[in-house]
């Protein structure tokens, strides 16, 4: 008797949460669709206290709209937009010109990345080498160009290693593209920015304090970028799974529209807010169901309760309304139909415990260089300086005539050989790979900046090369340049290729390897370093 009665309890207790359950999506369902703000359903409130409580004639008397909760990913970033960012861009409306001008390019470039986001949580994952993907990268790409083009047309001005910093620093938002450990990626982007804001920093430290504080806040955005990142993706951008089409969730977020039919996707390593639940199905065909019969004045919310299970008791006539589905749209009757939306492969899932020995090995990880927009190539002469840049795989010598007066600046070159004829002042070369150049003589200097494989031949007399972030350099010289001075910072496999002693004969050049094992200890409360040597 004792089992019985508590089976009979905890039927009522079951029934009861149901019918709660049921009342409470009634009452929401009751609000008129037209009313919503961004796809999400205002609050209700009544007259009286209860959720029906009141008279008869008395139903919803106030509607609070209320916005769209976005997801934590998105709400973390605008905190870091609305805080390092935007007091970079304050500082630098106070140094005025071009870095104020700049830091409205990053600020863009910031809304740019955000929309990017937005689409991962509303969208599926769609291929990297889809148009849909280059789409939405496009926005982003164009404002990180923009600032860079602000660097490379002022490189006359003042406070041109201010704006190096900057163009340096944005390549950080191609994080996005990186799979795994994004994080990573940002740090070595901001150690590239570190080289020239340090510069910054030693020159105005005893001169104009807001220069100091224009580089600290740059700094402080790296580091607000690398919490993120860390705490939402630190795996690389996830998608929904169970979201829209790429180019729907595009056109969403371009025309403002940021409700989804679809739950939001995944947004962090932890886990993300719950989805929201499914819209209430119509019964009985007649749409909304009626909110039940209002409780007498000073009546409970909850005295009554014998309306409610004579609604749960109508047995079949609950699911009257239902649509009986037509043979044609059956999915076991019609193989064909399933091709729509295919089971995902078992390597995909991330939640798979044997998804790491038997998935499929990870894609080639994608490059920065990537989102950067082919240009055509350029060669021109702009004042007294050269300027040579986006050429690739030529296969003649790019030949320069220069004269003393003249600087040569080279960038984003590949796979180049470039010929300096006459005796040029100075040249500078970053961003290439694999460039090869050679001159016949210079006044100052050869200033290589993070340009992997790069090869040298001096055929007159060159007092300096700086080699800054090389990896990978052969530098040929001559007899009239054996008192060159070669300054190197963060450079591997750097090879000085010394011409032969005596008479000029057949003998081969000798190749001198620069050292690269530093060995530093304390004597005498100094600290000294000297050049690791290997017996043997």
């Amino acid at each position: 008797m004792a089992a019985s009665n508590m089976h009979n309890l905890t039927t009522l207790i079951k029934r009861l949460e149901a019918a709660t359950s049921r009342l409470e999506d009634m009452a929401q369902a009751t609000i008129d669709p037209s009313s919503h703000t961004n796809g999400v359903a205002p609050t209700t409130s009544t007259a009286s206290g209860g959720a029906f409580g009141g008279d008869a004639g008395s139903s919803v008397t106030a509607l609070k709209p209320i916005t769209e909760l976005l997801p934590p990913a998105i709400d973390d970033f605008d905190r870091v937009m609305n805080g390092e960012v935007k007091t970079f861009v304050n500082t630098s409306e106070e140094l005025g010109g071009l870095v104020a001008e700049q830091s409205a390019g990053v600020l863009r470039a910031f809304a740019a990345q955000r929309k990017f986001l937005i689409v991962t949580t509303k969208a599926k994952r769609p291929d990297k080498q889809s148009p849909v993907y280059m789409e939405i990268l496009k926005e982003l790409q164009t404002t990180m160009g923009i600032v860079g083009d602000i660097r490379e047309a002022n490189r006359a001005s003042p406070l041109f290693t201010h704006l190096t910093c900057v163009s340096e620093g944005i390549a950080a938002l191609g994080w996005i593209t990186i799979e795994p450990k994004p994080v990573v990626y940002i740090q070595e982007v901001q150690g590239q920015a570190e080289y020239y804001g340090n510069r910054i920093l030693k020159e105005y430290r005893d001169k104009d304090h807001i220069h100091i504080e224009w580089v600290q806040s740059y700094y402080k955005i790296f580091k607000s970028l690398s919490s993120y990142v860390e705490q939402h993706y630190l795996q690389g951008v996830t998608w929904n799974k169970d979201g829209i089409d790429a180019k729907e969730a595009l056109d969403q977020v371009q025309s403002g529209n940021t409700s989804s039919r679809s739950p939001s996707g995944p947004t962090s390593v932890a886990g993300g807010a719950p989805p929201p639940p499914p819209p209430l199905p119509q019964f009985d065909g007649a749409g909304v169901p009626p909110p039940p019969p209002p409780t007498a004045k000073g009546a409970s919310p909850g005295g009554d309760m014998g309306d409610v299970f004579n609604q749960l008791n109508r047995g079949e006539a609950v699911t009257a309304g239902l649509r009986k589905v037509d043979k044609s749209e059956m999915t076991h009757k019609n193989p064909s139909l399933r091709t729509g939306a295919p089971v995902p492969r078992r390597s995909d899932s991330q939640n798979s415990t044997s998804s790491g020995s038997r998935g499929l090995p990870p894609g080639k990880r994608p490059k920065p260089e990537s989102m950067r927009t082919k240009r055509p190539p350029r060669k021109e002469l702009d004042g007294n300086k050269w300027i040579i840049e986006n050429f690739e795989n030529e296969q003649a010598p790019i030949e320069i005539s220069a004269s003393i007066n003249q600087s040569i600046l080279i960038s984003r070159c590949r796979s180049t050989v470039i010929r300096v004829v006459g005796k040029a002042n100075a040249i500078s070369l970053d961003n290439s790979d694999r460039t090869s150049l050679i001159i016949d003589s210079l006044v100052s200097s050869v200033d290589v900046i993070k340009s992997p494989n790069f090869a040298l031949q001096v055929i007159g007399a060159l007092p300096t090369v700086m080699l800054d972030q090389v990896d990978g350099a052969t530098v040929y010289l001559s007899r009239d340049s054996l008192g060159c001075e070669i300054f190197t910072s963060r450079c591997t496999s750097v090879n000085i290729n010394l011409p032969p002693e005596g008479a000029v004969g057949d003998e081969d050049y000798r190749e001198c390897p620069l050292p690269e094992q530093i060995r530093s200890i304390i004597r005498g409360g100094r600290l000294i370093s000297e050049i690791v040597e290997h017996a043997g």
